[in-house]
């Protein structure tokens, strides 16, 4: 797999007015939109669920106290994994290229596949939020009709609505709903609250209506758009452009400790020359992990 001066033979002789193809522009990082980063600089990060207390009881004048206990619930391991790429280019490529570019251009490249690949192990969380081949600490994947509270206390809760809907405003206003139900695993009443909606590119216009809209869309009525009104999604909706399924859209919540990504190593680029054949030989690598922690941090809908 090494770049030679027969790989790019026209480079060798003056007269290419352009080459193209390999210098695209990018998108701005997207995953941040989705995920909490924090550092490591351990093989892998533990995430460990502590349960609370439940309700107080009535205590009868002369009796004691009543006592609760704490306990430890599901457990979340994020494993950093090692990505790496690199390239070959031969010297005599290097030296008889006219345009000087062989090199510079591959190293572009280089970068550009990276951060590729860093956007689709992310979004992938999300293509596979409903894949029950893909499961978090609790055992079920990531948005789910039946998350087991943790600590042993029983009973279940849901981040997708019962019925799977495509994004509208009905829909949106009954996640927001669900969302204000949520307790934690005692059944106590927390406040989450949404932040942004992360879509797919084909729902980009319909967000747009829903949210941006004074009066509700698709309705002869003259109503305020109450999603708008009591700005319900503060930080608005944003486009994944590596998400697979045009239909799923997410609800990203203000829960600690929800989706995250771990920077164990960023990356990491290197230059170096083989003795023997004065190749000259480019990599680039980075160790991560994503995943999530409590499901709260997302409510998601695959579609109808």
């Amino acid at each position: 797999m090494v770049i030679t001066s027969g790989s790019f033979a026209l480079d060798l002789w003056p007269g290419i007015n352009k080459h193209y193809g390999d210098a695209y522009k990018q998108y701005p990082i997207e995953y941040l939109d989705i995920f909490q980063k924090e550092t490591s600089n351990k093989a892998f990060e533990r995430d460990v669920q502590t349960t609370g207390f439940g309700l107080a009881a009535i205590m009868p004048e002369g009796e004691s106290v009543s006592y609760d206990t704490a306990s430890q619930g599901f457990h979340k391991d994020y494993t950093h994994v090692q990505y790496g790429l690199g390239f070959i280019i031969t010297r005599i490529m290097v030296e008889d290229d006219q345009y000087q570019r062989a090199s510079k251009t591959r190293a572009q490249a280089l970068a550009f596949s990276m951060r590729q690949t860093k956007e689709i192990l992310g979004a992938n969380v999300l293509n596979r939020a409903f894949n029950a081949s893909y499961t978090g600490g609790d055992g079920v994947e990531l948005c789910s009709l039946v998350h087991p509270n943790g600590g042993g206390a029983g009973g279940t809760w849901q981040n997708m609505l019962t019925e799977s809907a495509d994004l509208s405003e009905a829909a949106l206003e009954q996640a927001y709903i669900d969302i204000g139900s949520w307790t934690n695993d005692r059944g106590l009443k927390i406040s989450i609250q949404p932040l942004r909606l992360i879509i797919p590119i084909n729902l980009k216009f319909e967000a747009d209506r829903i949210l941006k809209s004074n009066q509700r869309v698709e309705t002869a009525d003259n109503d305020i758009n109450a999603i708008k009104a009591a700005n319900i999604f503060p930080q608005g909706a944003f486009v994944n452009h590596y998400l697979t399924d045009p239909d799923a859209w997410f609800i990203i919540t203000n829960c600690p400790n929800g989706l995250k990504y771990f920077e164990r190593e960023p990356e990491r680029f290197g230059v170096d020359n083989d003795f023997d054949t004065d190749n000259a030989k480019y990599k680039a690598t980075f160790r991560c992990s994503f995943g999530w922690t409590d499901p709260r941090g997302i409510f998601g809908s695959p579609g109808a």
